[in-house]
């Protein structure tokens, strides 16, 4: 089965600080069930799309009421990259991954102009054995004190190049 989403995750590092490789895991996790969801896949392709390199990069413990998205469109692919607070201790990582990328996907969706998204299918629970996840780690500064509890830290451009 030919996949049309590619997710690419990274996270900023800062002060020795790393995304929960748990949360990682889960945006894989869910992902992975979209690209094979047939509603997904059709949705996909019927806006004439044919592929979704999907960059996520969580940003430590930063607020992101408005994440940062970098969207473009390379005849029928597009690149979108987001930025990503770390989740809460104590969530249900997979509802929050969930949510995560349908925002992503309807922020996709209202740049491009395709329909309405599709329904999330069920969400099977992680495989207890599934493989580790490839996540590309940049370290930051830190962040100065006027932007410590602030917005996230990556600007448009960096977030862009986050993946090469």
């Amino acid at each position: 089965m030919d996949t049309w989403l590619h997710p690419q995750l990274g996270t900023t590092t800062r002060d020795d600080a790393h995304a929960p490789k748990a949360y990682m895991a889960a945006l894989q996790h869910v992902a992975l069930i979209l690209d094979a969801d047939p509603a997904w896949r059709s949705w996909w392709r019927n806006a004439g799309m044919t592929s979704c390199e999907l960059g996520i990069v969580a940003e430590d413990n930063l607020d992101h009421l408005r994440p940062s998205a970098d969207i473009r469109c390379h005849g029928a692919s597009v690149r979108a990259n987001f930025t990503s607070a770390t989740p809460p201790t104590r969530t249900d990582l997979l509802a929050l991954a969930a949510a995560e990328l349908t925002g992503m996907f309807e922020v996709i969706r209202e740049a491009i102009g395709l329909p309405r998204l599709p329904p999330i299918p069920p969400l099977p629970d992680l495989p207890a054995d599934s493989p580790a996840v490839e996540v590309t780690t940049k370290s930051l500064p830190s962040a100065p004190r006027e932007l410590a509890h602030q917005q996230g830290y990556l600007t448009l451009a960096q977030i862009h190049e986050f993946f090469g």
